[in-house]
């Protein structure tokens, strides 16, 4: 089973890049950000809580999170290939928790880092608040969340790569050239 976490800023095309992959590989999407704005549109007290941390541009609580993921993980069918992690772990804390719930489950995973230069990013997601509307896609907001993302997430990505399993992705190239990078990994990881 192929098990893939896509790291990367806000705007660094992890949705892009996932929806390439599943096309390809057949893998199972979970966005957890899709998941949570869905919970939020439910109008659930749950979905009003995650609603004011993320419309603030803060992290919803890991015992939330990783409640969310191992379900997830027990409804897979039999015959998946995989998961793609997008957005998840967005800390240490839930990276080891997902490495405990995947080893439980025989499985494991590999992290691919999308770096984007900030600047790009910035303008990437202010280009996608224009037509999407989400709240949290203005110019505050999204410096909030870059910093959360260095200080919070991006140390995922040194926690992966001291297990090995980290390969880094040049993310600032056309959305095709960055899908041959990941092209080029994922086909070294199946061997």
């Amino acid at each position: 089973m192929l098990n893939i976490i896509l790291c990367g800023a806000p705007g660094s095309g992890k949705g892009t890049q996932s929806d390439l992959i599943v096309k390809k590989y057949g893998l199972q999407h979970l966005s957890t950000g899709d998941a949570l704005r869905a919970e939020i549109k439910s109008g659930s007290e749950l979905g009003k809580e995650i609603g004011e941390l993320i419309a603030g541009g803060n992290l919803v609580p890991d015992h939330k999170m990783i409640h969310l993921i191992a379900r997830y993980l027990d409804n897979l069918s039999e015959d998946c290939k995989g998961v793609i992690f997008d957005g998840f772990p967005r800390t240490v804390a839930q990276a080891e928790a997902l490495e405990l719930l995947l080893e439980r489950r025989n499985m494991k995973a590999v992290l691919l880092d999308l770096f984007v230069e900030e600047d790009e990013v910035i303008k990437r997601l202010l280009n996608r608040g224009k037509t999407s509307g989400r709240a949290d896609d203005n110019y505050e907001t999204i410096k909030k969340r870059l910093q959360v993302y260095q200080t919070e997430t991006k140390p995922v990505c040194t926690y992966y790569l001291h297990r090995h399993n980290y390969f880094a992705i040049n993310g600032n190239y056309s959305m095709e050239d960055t899908f041959c990078q990941i092209d080029n990994i994922l086909k070294l990881a199946q061997k």
